[in-house]
């Protein structure tokens, strides 16, 4: 009966989609540039606790201690927030190790270090005939940031790198990622044809010693000017309404008692192997559905919590028409955003035996591939 319905529900979408495309009047473009749901939800706890102490209540009635992706994030997580004044804790906390970070999230997989660097203790990075090196984070130079739909944006105003993210977090998207050597020598292009090979330009790598409660690979930050100083494992931080929702650094224990924020995730990895059929079937029934992914700002969550999956690769909510040979959401969305590896989500899928479906690799640069529907894997639930 199940299985009925479900091809039912299945090809009234695909008559829903062919009936849709075929409307020239209708933009697939303002289509895709509908926001989308907040896909995590922010609980103020006016309770004053050190920092593990609140880290074990959000862990035990939530998810974790607040984790924040971005300035929308930041946005939400302000607003749910009671005091006018004083520190609250979030789930950020220092750490003995430093880390290398994106500023726009991507993961660092790889790095094009000019000879001997990076050589010094500075934790932001420039550019410079091709190469990258560390400066100090206070050292005032042009910058390149990364806008959606003009790409590589060149800004030729002297600024710090804080300054310098928080321009291009304004005005494009963040600053610059460079995610493979292709993107390196686009970008490297981009400087050449600007005649700004000799120049040193900021890009969006720097390395910080916080981690996120959740172990999330979130590399937002949004300091108070002078802030962090922590030097060690010792040191929390803290939302302060009167520095307009900006980050202080806090000793976690011994002085602080601060209240808190949890966070509770809306995308869940369900730890059972079944096939794509039975995967949709449960997040209809306990959740709401399988989960789209509609931005970098959904893929970035997506990362996050498919790493606790058990298979090499975890069920989305995409699925391809053989009739039509396009990919479609099960939700009804348009595919907008697209993150497959090289030779998956192609339209001339091969049908036979079986209809295919998308999913997640849990591994390596967690891109998307086309699996047979008849796979049994873990898959991922959205609760909103």
């Amino acid at each position: 009966m199940h299985d009925r319905q479900l091809k039912r529900s299945i090809k009234w979408l695909e008559l829903y989609i062919s009936l849709f495309s075929s409307l020239q009047s209708v933009s697939f473009t303002a289509l895709c540039s509908i926001s989308e749901c907040v896909q995590r939800q922010y609980h103020f706890i006016n309770e004053n606790k050190y920092w593990a102490e609140a880290q074990s209540y959000c862990r035990e009635n939530y998810t974790d201690l607040a984790t924040v992706d971005n300035m929308n994030d930041m946005i939400q997580l302000n607003k749910s927030v009671k005091v006018n004044d004083g520190g609250v804790w979030i789930g950020l906390q220092g750490t003995n190790v430093y880390k290398w970070h994106w500023s726009s999230g991507e993961l660092v997989v790889y790095l094009n270090w000019a000879s001997e660097q990076p050589a010094s203790k500075d934790n932001c990075t420039v550019i410079k005939n091709g190469q990258w090196s560390v400066k100090p984070c206070s050292s005032t130079l042009f910058f390149i940031c990364y806008n959606m739909s003009r790409g590589l944006v060149f800004v030729n105003q002297s600024m710090n790198w804080r300054d310098a993210q928080s321009s291009c977090r304004q005005n494009h998207i963040d600053l610059v990622s460079v995610r493979n050597q292709n993107e390196s020598q686009q970008l490297e292009k981009f400087i050449n044809d600007r005649s700004l090979s000799e120049s040193e330009v900021w890009i969006g790598l720097f390395r910080d010693i916080w981690q996120w409660s959740d172990q999330s690979n979130s590399s937002f930050r949004y300091w108070k000017p002078s802030q962090p100083y922590a030097p060690d494992d010792k040191h929390c931080a803290a939302v302060e309404k009167s520095a307009q929702g900006q980050w202080g650094d806090y000793l976690c224990s011994s002085k602080h008692q601060l209240p808190f924020v949890c966070h509770e995730d809306k995308l869940i990895v369900i730890q059972q192997n079944l096939s794509w059929s039975e995967a949709l079937r449960y997040c209809r029934q306990y959740h709401v559905d399988l989960v789209s992914v509609q931005s970098v700002e959904t893929q970035r969550r997506v990362m996050n919590v498919v790493k606790l999956a058990s298979t090499e690769a975890v069920w989305l909510g995409l699925r391809h028409s053989c009739a039509l040979g396009i990919w479609f959401w099960v939700s009804g969305e348009t595919v907008c955003y697209q993150n497959w590896a090289p030779g998956n989500g192609t339209s001339e899928e091969d049908c036979e035996p079986t209809v295919r479906s998308g999913a997640v690799q849990s591994g390596g640069d967690q891109t998307w591939i086309s699996r047979p529907e008849t796979d049994r894997l873990n898959f991922i639930c959205r609760n909103y």
